[in-house]
């Protein structure tokens, strides 16, 4: 039985804050992309209150019990058709009773009709990637058979015309060399935390890489913000995990942290930050696009 999903949201709303005139953190912006949080539970998923935030792409991963509990999160984008949209993927690592341990390909077998089910749900594949965490990930056999997975959902995201957004934890190098070699040509790198010379590999193939609000608790990533063109990021909050204070719990109002402090990194105004980025996230996500234009 497949141990763990990722069942990732894309939201869009008017600012909750203001009455039309403009977020107070984005003046003049009266509509903005927000993270909607659902915590997967057996029997289904608990929709934790929306908080209006300023940014681009604001993101919830979440670890399901089974292929069963995923299969019901769908529904949250029928309830919620004007903030809400899914996107599915099968992540590297995977819990169990004994801990985590690496993907394999019978890890996959029981979500792929899912896919297809729900093709016109989705708009974008995703967690997926590669994770080479040594205490993880100790053998080449294990790499080989991430690789396998992480291709055989790139081929879905290539069939279906979607996005994919990557997981690259020590992996960074070796994710982007993979998604180029695969012909990827629309990737959000989230979290990222590679080289500066590696993401910019990834810059090169027209790749995008989003930071949570956990960049704030230094400036390991300050140069590789730097580097990195404002029209290549994207935001993301990885709520309830990857907050400014790793004790607390991350909220999806958070996304704010991640918008100034890239703002600070690279001399803009976050007003600048939080139009590109939005920009840039509906580029990447042009069924969420769509979709906005139709409402």
């Amino acid at each position: 039985m497949l141990q763990s999903c990722c069942v990732l949201w894309l939201g869009w709303a008017a600012c909750q804050r203001g009455s039309g005139r403009g977020c107070i953190r984005c003046p003049g912006k009266s509509d903005s992309l927000f993270l909607l949080s659902v915590r997967v539970v057996r029997g289904g998923a608990q929709a934790l209150p929306p908080q209006g935030a300023c940014g681009s792409l604001c993101k919830c991963r979440r670890a399901g019990s089974s292929i069963a509990t995923a299969t019901s999160q769908p529904r949250s984008s029928g309830r919620y058709p004007e903030s809400v949209m899914a996107c599915f993927g099968i992540h590297p690592i995977q819990g169990s009773a004994d801990g985590h341990r690496s993907v394999t390909v019978q890890d996959l077998e029981p979500a792929l009709p899912f896919f297809e089910k729900h093709k016109d749900k989705l708009v974008a594949i995703g967690e997926i990637g590669l994770d080479f965490t040594p205490w993880f990930v100790s053998t080449s056999q294990q790499r080989e058979e991430q690789q396998k997975v992480f291709a055989l959902q790139l081929d879905i995201a290539k069939q279906l015309d979607l996005p994919v957004n990557v997981h690259s934890r020590s992996a960074g190098r070796q994710a982007i060399a993979f998604l180029k070699e695969q012909g990827i040509q629309n990737a959000l790198l989230h979290n990222f935390a590679g080289r500066p010379s590696v993401a910019l590999e990834g810059v090169q193939a027209g790749f995008c890489f989003s930071f949570p609000p956990a960049v704030t608790r230094n400036d390991q990533r300050a140069k590789l913000i730097r580097q990195i063109p404002l029209e290549n990021i994207c935001l993301e909050t990885d709520s309830p995990s990857l907050g400014p204070k790793k004790e607390e719990r991350n909220e999806p109002e958070q996304i704010r942290i991640s918008c100034q402090y890239i703002a600070a990194v690279k001399g803009l105004s976050v007003e600048t930050v939080c139009e590109v980025t939005t920009h840039n996230a509906l580029k990447l996500f042009p069924k969420v696009h769509q979709r906005l234009k139709q409402q």
